[in-house]
């Protein structure tokens, strides 16, 4: 089984985040960690209302997974994590609009966050290869 790691286009390499990859391919397969509203440029957390980091954090999920030909409707499964479960009508408006036609199957849950950002979310995609 062959694995590519897969890394946001603006992440600037002299910023090491962890033990871990933005994404990893194998089989047509992108498995995408949890992203946030992070700015790549400076690795730094961009904090807002909720709407405003859901947004970012899709755009961030939505960069890579054009960076390697893939769109945001060759999503499968997301897992969304959200500091405050009360932020779900706000966060889930604007997460519809990322998808045309079929939705990717969803779990959300209220989880304790870092940094103080309001949502994480990853997302498992099919790609043709």
């Amino acid at each position: 089984m062959k694995k590519t790691k897969i890394t946001h286009p603006d992440r600037d390499p002299k910023f090491v985040t962890g033990a871990y990859s933005d994404g990893v391919l194998v089989n047509g397969m992108l498995f995408l960690s949890g992203q946030a509203s992070v700015d790549f440029k400076n690795s730094k957390f961009v904090l807002g209302r909720i709407e405003e980091e859901t947004k970012r954090t899709l755009d961030n999920i939505k960069a890579i997974v054009e960076s390697i030909g893939g769109s945001m409707n060759d999503a499968i499964k997301s897992t969304v994590h959200l500091r405050d479960i009360n932020d779900f009508d706000r966060f889930n408006k604007i997460y519809a609009t990322y998808f045309d036609g079929i939705k990717p199957a969803r779990t959300t849950v209220q989880s304790v966050l870092g940094e103080n950002i309001k949502v994480e979310i990853d997302i498992v995609f099919g790609l043709s290869q």
